[in-house]
């Protein structure tokens, strides 16, 4: 007997009970992000290897161990996508939508990263990416985190999530602040762990990042940032906190976040929860002002965030929070040959006159006993039941599955008006 294949470690299947939340997300994102200006941008999944080294940083853990690389046939070097940032810069500068232009653009779909997986943390990952270009001022940034912030509202996650936020400075200023932290943690260097010590002289802004315990103190005493920024960059940050609180969103100034990517400066935050273990950031972004001048194109302001939709899911799940869109609101049973023809027009018609009506009709034949129990465990709140007694009389049958309702018989015309005026109720209620 040949073995089973399995999926490839942290690459996960979704499969039928978890695709409606999927479904519920974007569906909520995209009414949203309509209703704010922004416009979709699909993107590949596939691009030059060279574009993340010049991104996201040679010296970051992204290109040094985790992207998934290979040479094709041409011998040219592609990568499967980490991030979408950078993909969606190089697709504005490649057909001119950025150059003296303002854009709100948003997209969706897999990322990819050789991590080693655990809750929360995947090799193929899915994310929401809304990115803006052509605007330098802090309400930008202000719209992007109320943005964030009314999608976690929408779903109904706002009081499991903290927005945390500070700011990076410029990259001449953050640069001055890099050279008092090398000098800082060499001062400590029997207190580094292996990767802090790496990265000590590639990106020591990450060791502030850094989650072992044993470096705590250790980071804690570590020079901040926000008392080194340049006076554009404070500035920069004060109007954005005073837009934050005049829309009453709570935040906390976090000096530690620094974010794992490069390209950013400026503004940096990110909405985390306490509920998934270590991975509790659902959401991050910031501002990167040098990223397209660094791609190629005219220099130009820009800033945006990212969402794990697989953590999306999770908080949603753990929260207990039910979203059915996909059971059948109506099963239809049908019992013999003759019901088995009429059946299918019936349903048919209703689907015409009903378009958004979720009605399962029975195929594969079974007993009238056999086809309830399947009508009962699809989750339908209505069996309609059509056998030869009720196609002698021209009516259908309906019984109730959830409510312990009388079961009633109707004429054939009147089902459509019933099923209408019953499931635009269920929405009023």
């Amino acid at each position: 007997m040949s073995r089973n294949i399995q999926a490839v470690r942290g690459m996960n299947d979704i499969l039928p009970d978890q695709t409606p939340y999927w479904q519920y997300l974007e569906r909520v994102w995209q009414e949203i992000l309509s209703a704010w200006g922004y416009r979709e941008i699909r993107l590949p999944i596939l691009e030059k290897t060279e574009l993340f080294k010049r991104s996201i940083g040679e010296v970051t853990d992204i290109v040094e161990k985790e992207m998934y690389t290979f040479t094709d046939r041409n011998g040219d070097s592609l990568t499967l996508r980490p991030e979408g940032t950078a993909g969606c810069v190089r697709a504005g500068i490649e057909h001119g939508l950025l150059y003296n232009q303002v854009q709100r653009l948003w997209y969706q779909g897999p990322m990819f990263r050789h991590e080693r997986p655990q809750k929360g943390r995947y090799r193929q990952f899915h994310q929401l990416g809304v990115e803006a270009f052509g605007m330098a001022g802090p309400d930008i940034d202000a719209e992007l985190i109320l943005l964030s912030a009314r999608i976690l509202e929408r779903i109904g996650l706002a009081d499991t999530t903290v927005l945390q936020i500070n700011s990076l400075g410029s990259p001449e200023s953050r640069s001055s602040y890099r050279e008092l932290l090398v000098d800082y943690f060499s001062g400590h260097l029997d207190e580094l762990d292996e990767d802090s010590r790496r990265r000590l002289h590639s990106n020591p802004l990450r060791i502030l990042d850094s989650k072992n315990p044993r470096m705590q103190v250790l980071v804690e005493q570590a020079p901040r940032l926000m008392e080194h920024l340049d006076s554009e960059s404070r500035e920069h940050f004060q109007r954005l906190l005073a837009y934050l609180d005049d829309a009453g969103v709570s935040y906390q100034v976090n000096p530690r976040l620094v974010r794992g990517l490069d390209y950013y400066s400026k503004t940096v935050f990110e909405w985390v929860t306490d509920q998934l273990g270590a991975q509790g950031t659902v959401c991050a972004g910031g501002r990167f002002d040098s990223l397209v001048g660094q791609l190629g194109g005219k220099p130009t302001p820009a800033a945006g965030f990212a969402i794990g939709m697989e953590r999306l899911v999770a908080l949603l799940m753990d929260v207990g929070r039910q979203i059915n869109m996909t059971e059948p609101q109506v099963y239809m049973v049908v019992v013999g040959e003759a019901a088995e023809r009429q059946g299918m027009l019936i349903a048919g018609q209703l689907r015409n006159i009903l378009p958004g009506l979720r009605l399962q009709l029975n195929c594969g034949g079974g007993s009238f006993k056999s086809q309830l129990k399947r009508a009962d465990k699809s989750g339908a709140e209505l069996a309609l039941i059509l056998g030869e007694n009720e196609l002698a009389e021209n009516r259908v049958a309906v019984k109730p599955l959830r409510s312990g309702g009388e079961q009633l018989m109707l004429e054939r015309d009147q089902i459509s008006e019933y099923l209408e005026t019953k499931f635009s109720q269920n929405k009023r209620s």
